[in-house]
């Protein structure tokens, strides 16, 4: 805690601590969740009923807030003391693949400053495939065709192949100028399309296993076991083990402790079938391609050795079942340290998101409040770490639709006692990958403001932010409930100058003492 004298009544925000409840710039449309709520059927607001809600606020009460103490000695009598939380504990984030990508100045603007004033956290993409588009030549920094002015003057920039692929260290430098987490996603996945490069199988697999291979129909070659496969090819079993090795260990020599998490590994749990560590060279995954033997383990626990101790290790995916926290489990129980779940959760097709609104069972508070329970057997903290709504019409019922359904899911979410944070994915519409939906964004192409984004809004910065002034009782004190987060307090002491005091709210107790 710091207690500093201050000259005026009017406090700069401290450096590196952005104002969570700071009002965004585009739009000044208001938007009305009462109003909104009239497009959803009377069969959704019976599976959200009041009796649902009330829990659920019961359940934000319990997890996300703390009783704090404030014991000021030299208060003046009878003085109103500002406290303001400056800060969330919970994750909010986003991810920001479209840095400097947008087309104007005007809309990179407003797309950036949605971070430290909507969103607390960055994640920034590390995909294999684009990151290291050539061998030993890692996108790390910026080249031209990264900079706005390139972006700018591009009149197809999802031809381009870095679209949604920025180079990180400028969005580093950006995250540190505005005080937000990043999180970097992903280092290693099976998935050819988006992560895994070819160069690996063209650079690393020697003539004649190509050959060997190449006797075999894609859908014979898929049948084969992994000991077949490495009987095949067991250079190549060898070499694509240490290419892995090497990704974990460059990431981890650059960057350091600058990333406080990782999803270390991505939608693996495809590949798991009850055993960690089978001890195959190679792995004839359900991508339908090859990766190192027991990859998901093995990136763990190189991940264990070069990240340091403070950095958060993921794992991340969509399954949400069963298997998937198996997967987790017997990682944990084999010794790798996993320190976050990550659970996704996308509805990509419109169509989707008008059943939801109809009242069919899609992410209803029983299907959520089930899936968190399967997960939380794994005892771990939850990152909510992709969320996709799609707005089912992009006309006012339909983006009406998109926010209802995200306040509802947001709270719900919110409610969870193992969740650490949640991040909303394609924040644009018409910029997510290629085949993900057009509707999908909390801005309109052109950066303007949709109710999703009022919505997300009102919950984060009004509805989950404590601000408050009080007078101290007889004994100097002051007690409050606040969600928990930072916060600064204000106010005139005896002898008439203003001070002002930091304190972190984690527990109950925690003040100024």
């Amino acid at each position: 805690m710091k207690i500093r004298k201050l000259s005026i009544l009017m406090i700069a925000f401290l450096p590196g601590i952005l104002p969570v409840f700071a009002q965004q710039n585009p739009g000044t449309v208001a938007w009305n969740y009462e109003s909104a709520k009239k497009v959803m059927s009377e069969a959704y607001w019976k599976l959200w009923s009041p009796e649902v809600q009330s829990k659920i606020d019961k359940d934000i009460d319990q997890y996300r807030k703390s009783s704090a103490t404030l014991r000021l000695a030299d208060v003046a009598p009878s003085t109103e003391v500002r406290i303001e939380q400056i800060a969330h504990d919970f994750v909010f984030g986003a991810n920001i693949f479209n840095y400097d990508q947008l087309g104007t100045s005007e809309r990179n603007r407003r797309y950036k400053e949605l971070f430290g004033t909507l969103f607390n956290s960055a994640t920034v993409p590390f995909y294999w495939k684009k990151f290291e588009m050539e061998p030993n030549r890692p996108r790390f920094r910026q080249e031209y065709w990264d900079t706005e002015k390139f972006w700018n003057g591009v009149e197809s920039p999802k031809d381009q192949p870095h679209w949604r692929r920025p180079a990180p260290d400028p969005i580093v430098a950006f995250g540190k100028s505005r005080g937000i987490r990043l999180h970097g996603h992903t280092i290693a996945w099976g998935n050819p399309k988006w992560q895994h490069p070819e160069w690996l199988y063209e650079q690393y697999c020697p003539k004649e296993e190509k050959e060997k291979l190449g006797k075999y129909a894609k859908e014979e070659l898929g049948k084969l076991t992994g000991k077949q496969i490495a009987e095949l090819a067991p250079q190549y079993a060898l070499a694509l083990g240490k290419a892995f090795d090497k990704r974990v260990e460059e990431l981890a020599s650059y960057y350091g402790d600058t990333f406080p998490s990782w999803d270390i590994v991505n939608e693996s749990a495809i590949d798991f079938h009850g055993n960690v560590a089978t001890g195959d060279k190679i792995t004839n995954s359900k991508y339908g391609n090859l990766l190192p033997g027991d990859y998901t383990n093995r990136v763990f626990k190189k991940a264990n050795e070069v990240f340091p101790k403070s950095v958060l290790l993921n794992i991340n995916d969509y399954a949400n079942n069963q298997n998937y926290t198996d997967q987790v489990k017997s990682l944990r129980a084999d010794g790798r340290r996993i320190d976050i779940m990550g659970s996704q959760m996308h509805l990509f097709n419109p169509q989707l998101c008008l059943d939801v609104a109809a009242g069919k069972e899609i992410e209803t508070p029983r299907i959520v409040s089930d899936k968190m329970k399967i997960m939380s057997q794994a005892k771990l903290p939850i990152h909510l770490s992709e969320i996709t709504i799609t707005a089912p019409g992009d006309d006012e019922k339909g983006r009406n639709i998109q926010a209802v359904i995200a306040y509802n899911l947001y709270r719900m979410w919110f409610s969870v006692e193992n969740m650490m944070g949640i991040t909303w994915w394609n924040i644009v519409d018409d910029c997510g990958a290629p085949g993900e939906p057009t509707t999908s964004g909390i801005f309109t192409r052109n950066m303007e403001p949709k109710p999703c984004y009022f919505a997300l809004k009102k919950l984060i910065n009004e509805e989950w932010t404590t601000t408050l002034s009080a007078k101290p009782d007889q004994r100097n004190q002051i007690t409050f409930r606040g969600f928990k987060g930072k916060y600064r307090v204000t106010w005139k002491d005896k002898a008439g100058a203003y001070k002002e005091a930091i304190f972190d709210l984690k527990k109950d107790g925690d003040g100024l003492h």
